[in-house]
């Protein structure tokens, strides 16, 4: 039987009530040479025909690699009661909280997700998260954008460069002026930035750590950036900010993170959280919503969605991008992850996966021909210069079980035998030694 059951005689009908004489009438505006040119589609197969055939296909991935891949997505250690708690009925089917009488559980759990990230980040208020760390700086700029209407941005190129083509292709048909200011060895350049901002400026959006793993404290380009009535935007690495110097500290308006560090598997690309931060004076300009706590007629606590930016509950002309029920069980985990660690934990991780990339550095210019990229103080993630195409170097490790990095030269000319090295604390010093061994005999 079709997947559609209607009769002939039903599709008559339709057709009738439509005024179209065929269903090919439908299609009749597609040019010829756009449409599909069958539909003759291999028959269905069973369900224990289709298990076995994604199996098949399962095991063709590589797995059990060790693995020094970073760049904006970290393999860390989730406890498993993140997994048992957010896999409990009442928190992953839970739709999105419009009744608050009926969604009391969820509306806490994303009150204290928003509380947690305020400490973290030393921020004034959260939302409920946005879908990941390239469309938070995106919502950044928007917000930078509405809060001073003017249209100029100027980036540091060490923000990460997937973050910049995706800034690039939300706002391709908008009136903005994107300014990249290039990078300095892989640390953002910040005499560069501040001579970039001017009266025209609506933000300025800075990365820490850098795309590149190099730390900076940018208290004096935020300080810059305010006097010239921009906005300071700042993307950071949730587990080092245990540990680095707060947004807050620093004096950023918006600071925002990809979230999937904390607690989210890396899956392939997703589901994550964009973990969205900012100061009191913006919060009419941020999107999505807001949980709030209150106090019902009885003195009870309660809690509400106290901000809600979408069209269904305001003038749509002021409505800001929505955010709908899956952001919130990421979110769950994010906060089962904090909680979990704690303050003393999340230092701790953030302290083996420092120790471990400076040890990983030193081992591996340890090796002829190889240097760091950058002088700069950094992280859990550093760039090394081969003398050889970092491609290569990639290829032959990862044949052998040890996948080395990422390729700095896919999104930066003139970087095509760097190697971006990120550790964990799932890298143990055996690993990283096992890696500088197979890279140094490669490169003898």
């Amino acid at each position: 039987m079709p997947y559609i059951p209607h009769t002939d005689d039903d599709v008559r009908k339709m057709l009738a009530a439509i005024g179209a004489d065929s269903v090919e009438d439908l299609f009749a505006e597609i040019a010829p040479g756009l449409r599909p040119k069958s539909f003759d589609l291999p028959r269905g197969l069973s369900e224990q025909a289709v298990l076995s055939r994604l199996e098949a296909l399962a095991q063709k991935n590589a797995s059990g690699l060790k693995s020094f891949l970073g760049a904006g997505f970290y393999d860390h250690h989730i406890p498993s009661v993140v997994d048992a708690v957010t896999s409990r009925g009442e928190f992953y089917t839970a739709y999105t909280p419009y009744q608050p009488e009926a969604s009391q559980g969820t509306l806490q759990a994303i009150y204290e997700f928003q509380s947690a990230m305020c400490r973290l980040m030393d921020m004034e208020c959260a939302n409920a998260s946005v879908y990941d760390g390239g469309s938070a700086i995106f919502e950044a700029m928007m917000m930078a954008a509405r809060k001073t209407r003017r249209r100029r941005f100027v980036i540091s190129e060490s923000v990460s460069p997937i973050y910049r083509i995706m800034l690039t292709s939300y706002t391709i048909n908008l009136n903005l002026e994107l300014v990249t200011v290039p990078h300095a060895g892989g640390a953002a350049d910040i005499e560069a930035l501040k001579a970039a901002i001017d009266e025209r400026t609506a933000a300025v959006l800075v990365q820490n750590p850098s795309f590149f793993g190099t730390v900076a404290d940018f208290t004096d380009l935020f300080a810059a950036a305010r006097a010239a009535g921009a906005v300071s935007v700042i993307s950071v690495y949730p587990v080092l900010q245990s540990v680095l110097k707060s947004p807050g500290a620093m004096g950023a308006d918006v600071a925002v993170a990809e979230g999937q560090s904390l607690g989210l598997p890396l899956s392939f690309g997703g589901p994550y959280l964009g973990v969205m931060t900012c100061s009191k004076d913006l919060v009419r300009q941020m999107p999505g919503r807001m949980v709030g706590r209150t106090v019902d007629l009885e003195g009870r606590t309660g809690f509400v969605l106290t901000l809600q930016a979408r069209e269904q509950h305001i003038r749509r002309a002021k409505a800001t991008s929505n955010i709908c029920s899956n952001q919130a069980l990421c979110a769950l985990r994010a906060l089962l992850h904090v909680c979990c660690l704690g303050e003393e934990g999340l230092k701790r991780t953030a302290g083996l996966c420092i120790e471990r990339a400076h040890y990983a550095a030193a081992r591996l210019t340890a090796i002829p021909g190889v240097s760091l990229l950058s002088g700069a103080p950094f992280g859990n993630e550093f760039a090394v210069r081969l003398p050889v195409s970092a491609y290569e170097a990639i290829d032959k490790l990862t044949a052998k079980g040890v996948v080395p990095g990422f390729p700095l030269g896919r999104y930066y000319p003139g970087l095509e035998n760097c190697l971006l090295v990120a550790c964990t604390e799932k890298n143990s010093m055996e690993d990283i030694g096992v890696m500088a061994e197979m890279l140094g005999g490669l490169l003898a």
